[in-house]
């Protein structure tokens, strides 16, 4: 499969993990489901007779890091698949049937953390190659994209409104995927569905303090 990865946030996570507190000796599990439904996926795809942009918000999971060993960091991304919108709802309603995605028999997108490697980072921020399994349409494909990663210490309580207090960990990353290799009608109304899909990610994940 042909994956460009560009500069995800998909997420994830370790470089960052650097960044965190020296005094955090302890794993910390960052929650990325969000309240406010702020946290999205922007895809779009380009073809000759029609582009298509759309969003998601149904997103979940879990990222464990630890600051003593980021390259276990571990964790799973999930995006439900009827969260996917776009503008015209004649079209959306196509994207979600049995043609396409198929949202009933495959529910779930996810992207599940297995390795980390070239990791750069600064003060707050980093960067790295996170490699790991990401299944749509129920194809499972292992894949690499470039993550940026932003710690924020103690900024919890700005995003929950006073409600809570602790960390966030922001996650941004674009990557490209063929739909083909997911079996979303390959070869098929290519003149008005691109067979190259442009994913791009930006979550926030919360570490309450206890």
């Amino acid at each position: 499969m042909k994956i460009r990865p560009v500069s995800l946030t998909l997420t994830v996570l370790s470089l960052t993990l650097a960044s965190l507190s020296v005094g955090q000796a302890k794993p910390v599990t960052f929650d990325f489901k969000d309240p406010k439904e702020v946290n999205n996926v922007v895809f779009q795809l380009d073809a000759p007779l029609e582009a298509i942009n759309g969003t998601a918000n149904g997103i979940t999971g879990t990222v464990t890091v630890d600051p003593e060993n980021p390259a276990k960091t571990k964790g799973r991304i999930v995006v439900a698949t009827d969260s996917l919108t776009v503008p015209n709802s004649v079209m959306r309603g196509h994207m979600l049937g049995k043609k396409w995605l198929d949202a009933k028999a495959h529910p779930k997108i996810t992207f599940d953390i297995k390795s980390i490697s070239a990791v750069k980072k600064s003060k707050t921020t980093g960067s790295a190659q996170v490699t790991g399994t990401f299944t749509l349409h129920g194809v499972s494909k292992e894949i690499t994209v470039e993550a940026r990663v932003t710690h924020l210490p103690d900024k919890l309580g700005e995003r929950s409104g006073g409600k809570m207090e602790g960390d966030l960990l922001v996650i941004r990353s674009k990557f490209t995927i063929n739909r083909s290799d997911y079996k979303i009608q390959p070869g098929e109304n290519t003149d008005k569905v691109s067979e190259e899909i442009e994913i791009s990610l930006s979550i926030a994940g919360a570490a309450p303090r206890k």
